[in-house]
């Protein structure tokens, strides 16, 4: 995800079949056992924020594949997506019709002011080349009251020791206390600061794959050869309770999660 404008917001997209997008490495996809992993990882944060859209009116800034807008959909007031991606526009129209999708640059949301309660953007803002500027678009856009909830790559554990992000599609990866101060100094209160950690099934599978199952699965990718059947399995296995949300060792956490509330 990044935030430049492909130039159009209006419904003139032509919609595609709903067959699979592609895996490029900038989004994650459902239904692809060896991304299976990085799937769970990203779904347990919707699910765990579901409460938080319930009848309320909701934007996505950011909604890639589309699955995460239509889980909010079967809650939800109504949802409207909102991506730069011609084809991903495409798709969520043909495949989640629940979802009013519109094509456009999250640094200029094609959103009246004060016009959702609640603006989800997961796995996007480190693909963000203004990041600040998206953030402020954000306030624009919520209620008063109206809540944003973001996740994003903890620096720290994403790409540790480094000053640039090891993915490629990452223009700037933050840890805590950088994504607070772009939330506060935006105008945002920070009700919550919570954290995504492997939960005990994970944590075994690090000790087996020496340390870090993460790194077992890159390893595979990067060598451009089958996956072992057994690594496969256990990556096709990987649930969203594998995984725990919490506020402790936030440093620590592999995704970070924020709540953030525009003042009344």
């Amino acid at each position: 995800m990044s935030d430049v404008s492909l130039g159009t917001t209006d419904d003139a997209v032509t919609a595609d079949s709903g067959a699979p997008l592609p895996l490029t490495g900038e989004r994650t996809v459902p239904g692809i056992p060896e991304e299976n992993y990085w799937f769970r990882r990203h779904e347990v944060v919707y699910r765990d924020l579901l409460a938080r859209c319930a009848g309320r009116e909701v934007l996505e800034a950011g909604s890639g594949e589309g699955y995460g807008a239509n889980m909010i959909a079967a809650v939800a007031a109504s949802v409207v997506g909102v991506d730069y991606d011609t084809s991903a526009v495409a798709h969520v129209r043909a495949r989640y019709p629940r979802v009013r999708m519109l094509q456009g640059n999250l640094a200029e949301l094609p959103i009246p002011d004060e016009s959702v309660d609640v603006v989800v953007n997961f796995q996007v803002i480190e693909h963000l080349w203004d990041q600040p500027q998206f953030i402020r678009e954000c306030v624009r856009v919520l209620r008063p009251g109206g809540e944003l909830l973001i996740s994003t790559p903890n620096r720290i554990t994403f790409s540790p020791g480094r000053d640039t992000p090891l993915n490629p599609f990452h223009t700037r990866e933050l840890n805590a206390t950088e994504l607070t101060e772009l939330l506060v100094d935006a105008g945002f209160e920070v009700e919550s600061m919570n954290g995504v950690h492997h939960g005990a099934p994970l944590r075994a599978l690090d000790a087996k794959h020496g340390g870090s199952f993460i790194d077992a699965q890159i390893e595979r990718a990067l060598a451009g050869e089958p996956w072992p059947e057994d690594l496969t399995a256990e990556v096709a296995a990987v649930s969203t309770d594998d995984f725990e949300i919490k506020v402790d060792d936030i440093d620590a956490s592999l995704d970070l999660l924020a709540i953030a509330v525009k003042p009344r």
